[in-house]
C-alpha cells in the first residue's frame, strides 16, 4: 500500500515552514515517515529562488515594512513569488528513486492535479510550454517551484517547496503588484474566487485537491496527520 500522509497547518510563518520541510525531509531520508503533503497559508511573504532577479522585487525595504511583507531568498527554483492570505501553498514530501527520475515529469505531475481540481469548478486550466505553473487563459492561477534534495540513505530525492494556488481574490490584487511574478510581464495572475464567481475556503480547496494528487501521484490512501509547528496559528 502507497500511503501520502497529509497535513493542513493553517496559517504558519514562511521561515518556521522551510524549517519544517527540512526537518521532515531528514525524516523521510531515513524511512522515519513516509511521503507527506503539507498544505498551509503564509503570511504575506515574497519568495525569491535560485534563478534571483531583484529588479523583479518592485518595493524598497520602507515599503515591504510598511505592508508588513517578509522576504526570504530560498532554494528552490525559480524566480520571485508572493504568499499570502487565501492562497493555498503545498509542500509535497516525497521520495523519488534515482532510477528512471524524470523531474520534468514530477513538476508536470504537480500542474495535472492541479488541473484536475479546475476542472471541478468547471474551468479549463493549461500550462504554458516556456513556463512553469498553472493557467486560466492567459492568467496564472498557480505557480510551482520545488527542490530535488538528493536523499543521504537511499539512492534517490526528495522533493521540497512545491505549489501555491491562488484561492481567494483578495491574493492576485494584493502582494503580486509589488512584484513581477516569476518574471513573467507579458501575463497576470488570477485565484479561483474570480474565475467562479464563488466565495471559496482554503481549507476546503485543500481537501477537494487531494483526490486529484492521490490520483495523479498513484497513493492507494491518504492518511490524515496532526503536525505541530510553534507559530502555528
Amino acid at each position: 500500500m502507497k500511503t501520502l500522509h497529509a497535513a493542513y497547518l493553517s496559517r504558519i510563518d514562511y521561515g518556521e515552514a522551510w524549517e519544517l520541510q527540512k526537518a521532515l525531509i531528514r525524516e523521510i531520508d531515513t524511512e522515519a515517515r513516509g511521503d507527506t503533503l503539507l498544505m498551509l497559508e503564509h503570511p504575506p511573504t515574497y519568495t525569491v529562488g535560485t534563478d534571483r532577479h531583484p529588479e523583479h522585487l518592485l518595493l524598497g525595504p520602507e515599503e515591504l515594512h510598511r505592508r508588513g511583507i517578509s522576504v526570504y531568498e530560498i532554494d528552490r527554483g525559480g524566480d520571485i513569488t508572493y504568499h499570502g492570505p487565501g492562497q493555498l501553498v503545498g509542500y509535497p514530501l516525497l521520495y523519488l528513486e534515482a532510477a528512471g527520475l524524470d523531474l520534468h515529469k514530477y513538476l508536470r505531475e504537480l500542474e495535472e492535479a492541479i488541473i484536475g481540481l479546475l476542472a471541478e469548478f468547471g474551468l479549463q486550466g493549461g500550462r504554458k510550454p516556456e513556463y512553469t505553473g498553472v493557467w486560466v487563459g492567459d492568467r496564472k492561477i498557480a505557480a510551482i517551484g520545488v527542490k530535488f534534495n538528493r536523499a543521504r540513505t537511499r539512492r534517490g530525492f526528495v522533493t521540497s517547496h512545491g505549489f501555491a494556488l491562488n484561492v481567494k481574490s483578495q491574493v492576485a490584487q494584493d502582494g503580486f503588484q509589488g512584484i513581477v511574478p516569476c518574471g513573467i510581464q507579458e501575463y497576470g495572475v488570477t485565484s479561483l474566487e474570480a474565475e467562479t464567481g464563488q466565495a471559496l475556503d482554503v481549507e476546503a480547496i485543500g481537501e477537494r485537491l487531494m483526490p486529484h494528487f492521490k490520483r495523479v501521484f498513484g497513493y492507494d490512501s491518504v492518511s490524515p496527520e496532526t503536525i505541530r509547528s510553534t507559530s502555528v496559528r
